[in-house]
Formats: C-alpha cells, structure tokens, sequence
C-alpha cells in the first residue's frame, strides 16, 4: 500500500511561484510514474505533469513552459515547481502514483489559490 502526502500549497499573487512537494511511502517499489492532478470547482480532475521511473516527463499543453516535475528518489519524493502562476492555476492539487499493475493512489490533496 503505498501513502502519499502532498504539501507546499497556499495563496500566491499572480505571477508569483509556488513549489508542491509529494513524499510516498509504503510500497514505493511497485510504482512506475508519479505526478500531478488538479480539480477546479465544476470542472473535471486533470492532469498537470507526470514523471515516470525513467525520468520521462509529460504535462498538459496549459502549463508547459510555466511547470516542471522533478523527482528526488532519495526522499521517494516528487515535486511540481510552478511558475508564473495565473489565476486559473487556481485549484486542489492531488499528488498520484501509478503502480506497475496500473493500480492508482492519491494524496489528500492541497488547495492552490492564485489571486489576480
């Protein structure tokens, strides 16, 4: 069973940079990619950036150039540097660890709050 705990979210002006941390533990060994999601109110959970085992990386159109998705394995931790952040980057920020048997888990997830 594999825990994530997810921190580093807050209220940051528009423009400003926030960095969001996820540790896991537990059955860290059987996860094959880590990333980010994020829930706006009334909208779907979307993906936000990805990074697999081989240091692949992946994000949504709606951020490339802004995010970037790191990893430190030392920790078992990855993070999500966001810069020049705009008022809809505003949302819950879930961490996500995809296990080789395609099982998924979650964080708890942090609120985002970018002000205009």
């Amino acid at each position: 069973q594999v825990q994530l705990v997810e921190s580093g979210g807050g209220l940051v002006q528009a423009g400003g940079s926030l960095r969001l941390s996820c540790q896991a533990s537990g059955g860290i060994f059987s996860i094959n990619a880590m990333g980010w999601y994020r829930q706006a109110p009334g909208k779907q959970r979307e993906l936000v950036a990805s990074i697999t085992n081989g240091d692949s990386t992946n994000y949504a159109d709606s951020v490339k150039g802004r995010f970037t998705i790191s990893r430190e394995n030392a920790k078992n931790t990855v993070y999500l540097q966001m810069n020049s952040l705009k008022p809809e980057d505003t949302a819950v920020y879930y961490c996500n660890a995809k296990a080789f048997n395609s099982r998924l888990y979650w964080g708890q997830g942090t609120q985002v709050t970018v002000s205009s």
